[in-house]
């Protein structure tokens, strides 16, 4: 794929390069196209040694780094690191090193930042803020995410988005409203309802239903992934409704929200498009609107996480069984 500031793609080099296999010059056919003659002879040259696959982009990486760090100094500075739990600059004063070096050379080699380690044996302590790898299930149905997301109820009249910050507009005492969300992880098709409290009933009820909304899309969920909180965990209505509908239950990791990403995202999205998207007159009217607003995401909403697709479109071109 062509990198977003070059001037012509691989059809465009090959229209070029016949222009000029036509005997006219080099100069005249990059003025045509709109690029320098420098290129132009590039592109002729590459074409000329190895025919139309020379047109097709090259990776940018150096095929060899001559003043990279000798491999047995890079030995050194991480044999200081382990031994001394220091960071680059005791590490590169005492090396004689830059410490900017040993910076490099520490995160070439994913050695953890001292904050992350225990100061007294080095180990590492603290988990870090992202997932080594980024996964997506392959068909929809392999695994769909569910979280809860926490709002303030809004006072009939408006809150303080609506009059400014001010005692009589607080809204102390409404409570707060549960939203429980669901989403597809292949496909991002999401579901979700308002409830007034996230007990394991509640969370068991709410799994029914979506369950049932993506069986109305011809998903047949598997597996189900969700956080450690006491309505999944320890909730028995929970663990007999996930019995009952024959999924597979997994829990993320304690403290590593990310695994659960997707969801958490889709809860970011809803805050930011639904939740606050304008100024609300009164709690029903924002809760009103949240049947339209997940219409909207699911039927007509690219999603940058699935290449500018809607989910929608993942459902209908999804591999295997839902074709």
């Amino acid at each position: 794929m062509s990198h977003g500031s070059a001037r012509m793609l691989p059809v465009g080099r090959l229209l070029m390069v016949q222009r000029i296999a036509e005997g006219r010059p080099v100069a005249h056919v990059a003025a045509e196209l709109g690029v320098s003659r420098t290129t132009a002879w590039k592109w002729w040259r590459r074409f000329q040694a190895e025919g139309e696959p020379g047109l097709i982009d090259r990776s940018s990486v150096a095929h060899h780094h001559p003043h990279r760090t000798a491999a047995c100094v890079e030995t050194r500075v991480r044999i200081a690191r382990m031994l001394t739990r220091r960071g680059p600059v005791w590490i590169g004063h005492h090396l004689g090193l830059p410490a900017s070096t040993v910076g490099r050379i520490l995160v070439r080699h994913h050695v953890p930042c001292l904050r992350e380690c225990d100061p007294l044996t080095g180990q590492l302590i603290r988990a870090s803020r992202r997932s080594a790898n980024r996964y997506e299930h392959p068909y929809p149905g392999s695994l769909v995410h569910i979280d809860v997301k926490k709002l303030g109820r809004i006072p009939d009249g408006g809150g303080w988005r609506a009059h400014g910050r001010s005692e009589e507009v607080r809204g102390r005492g409404l409570g707060y409203d549960y939203v429980h969300t669901a989403i597809d992880d292949h496909s991002r098709l999401a579901y979700a309802e308002i409830h007034d409290d996230e007990k394991g009933a509640t969370a068991a009820a709410f799994l029914t239903r979506a369950i049932a909304f993506y069986a109305a899309h011809g998903i047949a969920v598997e597996r189900l992934i969700t956080d450690n909180a006491f309505s999944y965990r320890r909730s028995l209505a929970f663990r007999d409704a996930v019995l009952e509908l024959g999924i597979v239950h997994k829990f993320i990791k304690p403290h590593c929200p990310w695994t659960n990403g997707k969801v958490e995202r889709l809860n970011r999205t809803l805050a930011t498009e639904w939740a606050y998207s304008r100024v609300f007159a009164s709690n029903d009217e924002r809760a009103t609107l949240l049947p339209i607003w997940l219409t909207h995401y699911n039927l007509e909403r690219p999603h940058l996480g699935i290449g500018g697709q809607r989910p929608i479109d993942r459902v209908n071109n999804a591999p295997g069984q839902y074709n």
